[in-house]
């Protein structure tokens, strides 16, 4: 493709409707999060049985990052974010008619398998149809307008499954998942740049090898791995019973503050974007820091005698928030030091980093939940603050993993830049 094709108006279309189809995905996947008091009393579920719900989803999230990624490799990203639409439209629609737990896991299962695909397609698109300095801005803004899928799930879907019920607020879903598989079809283009690979077995396992060796993505994973971990535990899953149970405080204004992320991704997106594309140094202390800062309200919230008073769980909010927009580092890290033919490999790689965090953060806070309440004679309310406090803390010991990993893998890509 030409310089004059690259960053024009039809570069701008596609990107448009890309967006769009990764705007639907984040509103697929964050849909169960505020349905999650609804699913309890829908599949009489227990803390773990709840919690298995957005672990089975990420598992197979993170799972398919890498097969995605060499898919992606092969046939391009148009082709991976249509298939990834129509598998949330199928698994939203599933979830609709589901009334047992096996049904309601198989749904689950059906988007995680589409949402896979579609945030790391987007981002292999950025390379095909623009060139420069805008590809780091652009990759944060991607991000960034993706989150506006939790506004989505937030409020009108919220409304709808309080309102009409469970099986039209998932139809609904469903059928913003299949607009926007129509509208991929229609505008979406890898572009006349695009020059697939063929990948035979062989092939397939040197390409994981080669991505994995290289050290910025193995800091690209941890550094995903600890800034997205928290923001994925908090959106799908322990979020909004936090607040509503432990907290105390009303369901309206739980998703309030929870859309407060969306505001700090779109604020903070574009000014991280900037920071990563003019000071490539500080990208790893950029990340560090804002961890940091999670891990600091995270434990002013838990420690307050009682219950938090709102303006340090609206600070809480705009931290984890914070964690967004960092996550996107990792892939800038990929970008940087993987060349051009396992670049999907190895943003596939790194994609897996914070959703592995997440489902066993998710998960192990749900078995907490449900030990403590056995504990205390299984009486009494499964959601309370106390219990909160003790399960929430397990998030410091994933946090402390990913930051010395990312210490570690730091060392190793800077000696790697040196010697090269």
């Amino acid at each position: 493709m030409s310089q004059a094709q690259l960053n024009s108006p039809k570069s701008w279309l596609v990107f448009g409707f890309a967006i769009l189809a990764y705007i639907s995905a984040i509103s697929q996947r964050t849909s169960f999060g505020v349905a999650g008091i609804q699913a309890t009393e829908r599949f009489d579920a227990s803390a773990q049985i709840l919690a298995t719900f957005s672990v089975v989803q990420l598992v197979v999230y993170a799972g398919a990052q890498v097969p995605v990624g060499l898919l992606l490799d092969k046939f391009g990203p148009r082709i991976l974010i249509t298939c990834g639409a129509l598998l949330m439209a199928a698994g939203q629609a599933f979830l609709a008619i589901s009334v047992n737990v096996p049904m309601g896991l198989a749904g689950r299962v059906m988007v995680g398998m589409g949402d896979a695909m579609v945030f790391v397609s987007v981002l292999k698109l950025l390379p095909l149809w623009f060139s420069g300095s805008r590809i780091p801005v652009l990759t944060q803004l991607t991000g960034t307008f993706g989150q506006l899928g939790q506004l989505i799930s937030l409020f009108p879907f919220h409304m709808i499954l309080l309102g009409v019920g469970w099986s039209a607020a998932f139809s609904i879903m469903s059928g913003f998942a299949f607009a926007t598989f129509i509208t991929t079809i229609a505008f979406v283009r890898n572009g006349k740049n695009w020059n697939g690979h063929g990948a035979g077995e062989q092939e397939t396992g040197s390409r994981i090898s080669q991505a994995w060796k290289q050290p910025g993505t193995r800091l690209g994973f941890w550094t995903h791995f600890s800034t997205a971990f928290m923001i994925n535990t908090f959106m799908m899953t322990w979020g909004y019973p936090f607040l509503v149970e432990g907290q105390g405080i009303d369901g309206a204004l739980a998703s309030g503050l929870m859309a407060v992320f969306v505001v700090v991704a779109i604020v903070l997106g574009p000014i991280l974007g900037a920071l990563t594309a003019r000071h490539a140094s500080q990208r790893s202390n950029i990340a560090l820091s804002i961890v940091g800062s999670i891990l600091a309200l995270w434990a002013a919230v838990l420690l307050w005698p009682g219950q938090a008073p709102l303006w340090i769980l609206v600070l809480l909010m705009v931290v984890i928030a914070a964690g967004g927009p960092a996550s996107v580092i990792g892939f800038d890290f990929a970008r940087t030091f993987n060349p051009p033919r396992v670049l999907g490999t190895a943003t596939g790689l790194v994609n897996t980093g914070g959703f592995i965090g997440a489902f066993v953060t998710i998960y192990v806070i749900g078995f907490i939940m449900d030990m403590l309440h056995k504990a205390n004679g299984s009486v009494g309310e499964l959601y309370n603050l106390p219990a909160f406090r003790v399960a929430l803390s397990f998030q410091f010991v994933m946090a402390l993993l990913g930051m010395a990993f990312m210490v570690i893998e730091r060392r190793k890509a800077r000696r790697f830049l040196a010697e090269q």
